[in-house]
């Protein structure tokens, strides 16, 4: 059982490297384009503001996350010695994915507290200092093999206490939310879950609720409507669509649509 296979193949995303080398000044980003960042503090000091509170400095080898698109700023002296490594990252079914959603707004750890992202980083480090052919698409690899890493660790760690990553690192329901994943067109039952899971009904349903902070039904509906807008967005007929994600009709899954969005398919799709 692949636990990420099906949500990194569905929403899935690209890095692109901006930035490597030193750093000193002030960058600026508002948040106004659709895309997340990577930043890798490889040496050096440097300030971190994200609207949480003053700023953070960071003064050892270091990941900075914003999955999300979010306003932030980075500042460095001259004498701070920064050397920095960025990318964005840009996702097929837009930056408000069940993806993105599971991972907390902002991540800033040390590296030496990951250590598996931290083979990566050195791998990602040695390549910005050398001139080899392809540099910058292996530059873009590394971070997404990167995020890819970090998702691994936090299942492995359990990292996460709520949502669908906690659930997905819970032995019990980790089942069921792959099988919704792979098969969102079933029509999947309260019991058929349970029995996944190895649980009576009642323990599952008690048991998702307090893990994953839906009901198995509520959560099944917005991985449909989350897949549904992600085909939405590439224009695939509605009608096509609803029988992909698990509706008889383009008006049974637009009924379910306005409930989760507030607005109708077609209204949020000129608003994308």
């Amino acid at each position: 059982m692949d636990r990420l296979a099906t949500l990194l193949d569905q929403f899935a995303f690209t890095a692109s490297t901006f930035h490597q080398g030193s750093f000193c000044g002030i960058d600026q980003v508002d948040g106004s384009q659709p895309v997340g960042h990577v930043h890798l503090l490889r040496a050096g000091s440097l300030r971190l503001r994200d609207g949480l509170g003053p700023p953070r400095v960071l003064d050892e080898p270091s990941l900075i996350l914003m999955i999300r698109p979010r306003a932030h700023e980075l500042s460095a002296g001259e004498s701070d010695g920064a050397d920095l490594v960025c990318a964005t990252l840009a996702f097929t079914g837009g930056p408000d994915n069940p993806l993105t959603r599971a991972l907390p707004d902002v991540l800033v750890s040390p590296l030496r507290d990951l250590p598996q992202v931290r083979a990566l980083c050195e791998w990602l480090f040695a390549e910005t200092l050398g001139d080899e052919c392809g540099k910058g698409l292996v530059l873009n690899r590394l971070f997404e093999l990167l995020v890819i890493q970090l998702l691994r660790d936090l299942l492995g760690s359990q990292g996460v206490t709520s949502g669908m990553l906690a659930g997905l690192a819970d032995k019990r329901l980790a089942r069921a939310l792959v099988a919704l994943h792979e098969a969102p067109a079933l029509d999947w039952s309260v019991q058929a879950l349970a029995a996944l899971a190895g649980m009576s009904r009642a323990g599952f349903a008690a048991h998702f609720k307090a893990v994953v902070g839906d009901t198995p039904g509520d959560y099944l509906a917005g991985w449909r409507i989350a897949l549904a807008q992600k085909r939405i967005r590439d224009g695939r007929p509605l009608a096509l669509v609803a029988d992909e994600v698990g509706y008889q009709s383009p008006s049974a899954l637009a009924r379910v649509f306005r409930r989760k969005t507030g607005m109708s398919p077609g209204q949020w799709r000129q608003q994308v």
